[in-house]
């Protein structure tokens, strides 16, 4: 099953349940106006959202219209809690060496990193990132996120595959400027870490079939200005969203409509596969060349990120963004 949002005027907009080639769509407002209310609801709403799913699938639903993914919203617009973390042990030992710091903290950490990000407005999938300066290092990030239902403090990782109710796509934009400062003070990143976007679909785990096992087991296809910049396989993640969770609710509960990424997605054959973000391919430029050369993004840039298939096929939809000057 595919759920998306779409703008009615509202907030949180209103859910649609997608076909799985991601070309038609159905209303789902008569099971629950959005999907942040389905989420506090998925027990109740799950049976009928399937139900909807399958006559959409056979072509027996009413109001059956053409979905197009470049108007759709994040599936959430908003969410109570957004929380990241950095789970490819390879971006982070790349990064550690290019700034020169001894990887050994972090590579052999037994807990993931997590930060707590900007929940209250994510950006569409299509459309403008609207940023400042293009002085503060404007950077993208592709990684793979989950929409979990209420889960309580204390989930294990062994608990934490029934609270997993959907996976998409994102892009956590990030100003590399900010972070040396933010991250040495240890206090956590504000300027860094602006909107988020996410994929226009978000899908349930049966939907993957054998490439979901609490990884995401496709590449990240990401273009930038329309050239491959990488495609790595999201599935060489170091820690699971499984354990992602379990510490996430360590000394809290998670509220339902709480997304969780799973940092950039990193491979060690990366000098085969590419990168998934422009911070990456500097770390590597500074080891390999002892120089960075690769510029940040600049107004007018674009950045698309996808994941297709075994078939081809688009799984989530594309995230398909444009950097501008922010007029405020």
């Amino acid at each position: 099953m595919k759920l998306a949002t779409i703008p009615d005027g509202t907030r949180d907009g209103g859910l649609v349940i997608v076909s799985r080639d991601l070309t038609t769509a159905v209303s789902a407002k008569a099971i629950a106006p959005n999907l942040l209310t389905a989420m506090e609801n998925w027990s109740d709403c799950e049976a009928a959202l399937r139900a909807l799913s399958a006559a959409l699938r056979e072509d027996r639903a009413p109001g059956i219209f053409d979905f197009d993914q470049s108007k759709a919203l994040s599936p959430l617009p908003r969410s109570f809690q957004w929380l990241d973390g950095s789970c490819f042990k390879n971006h982070l030992r790349l990064m550690s060496m290019g700034m020169g710091r001894d990887p050994a903290i972090e590579m052999n950490s037994p807990v993931p990193l997590m930060y707590q990000g900007m929940s209250d407005d994510f950006y569409p999938p299509f459309g403008d990132i609207a940023l400042p300066r293009e002085e503060d290092g404007i950077d993208f990030e592709a990684e793979v996120g989950i929409i979990l239902d209420e889960t309580p403090m204390g989930t294990t990782a062994a608990e934490a595959a029934g609270h997993v109710k959907l996976i998409m796509l994102l892009n956590d934009v990030s100003l590399r400027s900010f972070v040396k400062r933010e991250f040495s003070t240890g206090f956590g990143w504000i300027h860094s870490k602006t909107r988020t976007a996410f994929s226009p679909a978000a899908v349930t785990p049966d939907e993957l079939a054998a490439a979901w096992d609490g990884k995401l087991h496709l590449p990240l296809r990401v273009t930038w200005n329309g050239k491959r910049f990488g495609e790595p396989n999201a599935g060489e993640m170091s820690f699971s969203f499984y354990d992602l969770i379990a510490h996430a609710a360590h000394t809290r509960k998670l509220a339902a409509g709480t997304i969780i990424g799973s940092g950039t997605v990193s491979n060690a054959a990366f000098a085969s596969v590419g990168s998934a973000c422009i911070a990456e391919r500097r770390s590597i430029e500074m080891i390999e060349q002892g120089a960075a050369k690769t510029e940040y993004m600049r107004f007018g840039d674009t950045v698309r990120i996808e994941a297709l298939d075994a078939g081809g096929a688009s799984v989530f939809g594309a995230i398909d963004q444009r950097v501008v000057r922010s007029s405020a």
